[in-house]
């Protein structure tokens, strides 16, 4: 991961954490009902996950109370905009981005010496069956302060109104009562505690519950589609729903969703742009298995492209140029079937969001797209961070350099 942390291309958006934010990020922890970190320093995202944590618990999602339950922590106004990086819905940004619209300033005044836990609350204590993802629809997210700064404030306060009562503001036991709990937390008294519920309303998304599940709503049929085999073969058998149901592998699940108008894809015009010489780059590196020159040199020069290209299999050489044969035959006769001449895989890669989605469903159907064939580097890097950084590692030196050389003039 050296290559990608020195191009600022690996979790480079990270906050660093110590000293008395460790203290406020324990106590968050505790009172969300998870074991305190024992590191003294470690960085945490827009959500308040921290990698280094992660690590030491052995689990990624140590925020989560089971998949129903997951929890933020802020401790830094610093978390506005910052990238969630490991997000258990694709809508976890979007959730944090509201929170920090509607509540500001106020997060602003209480991390200055306190933290809050946040608490997504979608009605939901535990799931039980892999079609419990449906009952997703308006999440209440709530918010409590460590050491319950709010109700001491309310204390304070009323210690105060019992100050003024009478011949009280002589008696030496509320003096005494006033002063610990002011050197304790400080004068509350015009700090603004109150962090009033937010909801969010949720549409079509993607958990990593059940092994990974996309809901695909607001078409004309709800969708919902699985990456986990077992999980697909259990959902199939629920007959309480009204839905149709895929497993990601299915090649009929992209007749569907060109079907749905969700996805479309018209090779005459993606043949001319540069994700197309991408994706065709990358297919051809896959299928070259020895070589005297590194693969980043043989991608950039047409010339060696053109040697290494001749080198091939005939097989891995049609697949490589299955588009542009498929676009020549056409043009003689269309008697052609995409299937004949395309590698499934190569043609997957090179649908798109159908034009008429809105942004946030483009993007979910970016990454609905990018797992059912991780083709195009940059759109895998965009749109799905975690299984690129696996990719990553398996890639052989000189490919890695000219990923990061792709997706660096990009970004």
């Amino acid at each position: 991961m050296q290559k990608l942390k020195q191009a600022n291309l690996y979790r480079s958006e990270l906050i660093p954490i110590s000293g008395k934010l460790v203290e406020r990020y324990n106590k968050c922890l505790v009172k969300l009902g998870f074991m305190p970190t024992k590191l003294t320093s470690f960085s945490i995202d827009g959500i308040g996950w921290s990698p280094e944590i992660a690590e030491e618990k052995k689990n990624l999602h140590y925020l989560n109370n089971g998949e129903a339950n997951p929890h933020a922590i802020i401790i830094s106004p610093l978390q506005k905009g910052k990238p969630v990086y490991v997000p258990f819905h694709t809508f976890d940004r979007e959730m944090m981005q509201q929170v920090f619209k509607t509540h500001e300033a106020k997060i602003n005044n209480i991390t200055r010496d306190s933290a809050i836990c946040i608490d997504f609350d979608q009605n939901i204590d535990a799931f039980y069956e892999p079609l419990d993802v449906l009952k997703y629809n308006v999440v209440n997210i709530n918010f409590h302060l460590i050491d319950n700064l709010d109700r001491v404030k309310k204390e304070q306060l009323e210690l105060i109104h019992k100050f003024k009562e009478g011949n009280n503001f002589i008696d030496e036991t509320i003096h005494a009562e006033l002063l610990e709990s002011a050197k304790k937390y400080g004068d509350l008294r015009h700090r603004n505690l109150d962090l009033h519920e937010v909801q969010f309303t949720t549409s079509s998304f993607y958990t990593k519950a059940f092994g990974g599940v996309y809901v695909l709503r607001d078409f004309i049929k709800e969708i919902v589609v699985f990456e986990d085999e077992k999980w697909h073969k259990e959902a199939i058998k629920d007959t309480a729903h009204d839905v149709l149901i895929y497993h990601i592998s299915q090649p009929e699940l992209m007749d569907k969703l060109r079907d749905h108008v969700i996805i479309e894809c018209d090779l005459e015009l993606i043949v001319k742009t540069e994700r197309y010489e991408r994706i065709k780059k990358f297919v051809f590196a896959e299928a070259i298995k020895e070589s005297q020159h590194s693969i980043k040199a043989i991608l950039n020069d047409n010339v060696l492209t053109k040697s290494y290209l001749n080198k091939l299999s005939i097989e891995d050489r049609k697949r490589v140029m299955g588009v542009e044969r498929y676009l020549e035959k056409l043009e003689v006769s269309n008697e052609f079937k995409i299937a004949d001449i395309i590698d499934l895989k190569f043609y997957e890669a090179l649908h798109k969001p159908h034009s008429s989605l809105d942004t946030k469903h483009q993007d979910l159907i970016w990454k609905l797209l990018i797992n059912v064939s991780a083709k195009d580097v940059l759109f895998l890097y965009w749109y799905d961070k975690e299984q690129f950084y696996k990719t990553y590692t398996t890639w052989d030196d000189a490919l890695k350099e000219w990923v990061i050389q792709e997706i660096s003039n990009n970004i």
